[in-house]
């Protein structure tokens, strides 16, 4: 693995552009920022809050999941959040034009709650996307989180299964009829099969109506956010050991990906021609790891 980036502010959301540039938010210092391979890097926005998750939408902007902010710890050298900040009012989906930087707020609750924490976000093919709202933890209580499905355009948003316990990952099946979410504090990967557009198929199953459980690993390990191969794995953020997690569909484990020196591995995503370069945000040390996959990354429906 090398540098692609460092001196971030606990980057996130990595989204690989057509020149090769990578678009992240920095959630510490609540910008939208974009890293070039020479080195360099533009503020294309400040969001302020906390902003989390970001996919290209069908019209070329920036959607972006803003947790509403955390409190910050620097504990020998690594940034971690801790709980919500000083000035928190809750969370929103913002969209932010690239060009002029310019960030509207699309929706600051569902259909039925306002939004808490939301953390990651992914479009389907038909132009909306579904999104974790993850919540917040404080000193002695926790929001139970959801995942939504809205339109870009303002004109619709709806929960869609709560509640959930810190979802955070999401991510489409190759073919779009399954949806992943990767929760933070069970480790758990689940998958929701689809009928339609933001619409689970319901069923009996425990603890979440038309969920399954994927995969879970032993001992103290959690997930963060998710990206999908082009062959239907499942590459999950794994906090604390510090690497990506590669599970099949039926929830085997393909592969360890181990990220040298960090602890807070919390996001990948692919690019390049052949969708085999891999970007991997190592949080807490500030920094954009590029590497060779074993395997192509699954395009995404607006990139």
């Amino acid at each position: 693995m090398e540098d692609f980036a460092s001196g971030l502010a606990f980057p996130e959301g990595p989204i690989v552009l057509a020149d090769g540039s990578v678009l992240v938010v920095e959630i510490k210092a609540q910008t939208l920022t974009r890293c070039f391979a020479d080195g360099t890097r533009k503020i294309v926005a400040h969001t302020g809050g906390g902003p989390n998750g970001a996919a290209i939408g069908p019209d070329g902007a920036c959607y972006v999941c803003n947790n509403g902010g955390f409190e910050w710890h620097i504990v020998n050298g690594l940034t971690r959040p801790v709980g919500p900040s000083a000035d928190y009012v809750g969370g929103r989906i913002e969209r932010v034009d690239l060009e002029s930087g310019e960030t509207t707020v699309l929706y600051t609750a569902s259909d039925k709650a306002p939004l808490k924490g939301p953390n990651d976000i992914v479009f389907d093919k038909f132009g909306g996307f579904y999104f974790t709202d993850l919540g917040k933890s404080r000193a002695r209580d926790m929001d139970r989180g959801a995942l939504c499905y809205a339109k870009p355009d303002g004109s619709m948003i709806r929960e869609i299964v709560q509640p959930m316990l810190t979802p955070n990952g999401i991510g489409l099946s190759p073919e779009g009829d399954r949806l992943y979410t990767a929760e933070t504090h069970t480790g758990r990967l689940w998958a929701f099969e689809l009928e339609g557009p933001g619409m689970v198929k319901k069923t009996n199953a425990f603890p979440y109506p038309g969920g399954t459980l994927v995969a879970g690993l032993p001992g103290l390990q959690l997930f963060d956010s998710l990206a999908v191969e082009a062959n239907g794995n499942i590459c999950v953020a794994t906090l604390l050991t510090g690497g990506i997690t590669v599970f099949s569909p039926e929830g085997e484990i393909v592969e360890f990906v181990k990220v040298p020196d960090e602890l807070f591995v919390t996001n990948i995503c692919f690019g390049g021609d052949d969708m085999r370069t891999a970007y991997i945000t190592a949080s807490s040390t500030g920094r954009i790891l590029k590497t060779r996959w074993a395997r192509p990354g699954l395009k995404l429906h607006m990139q």
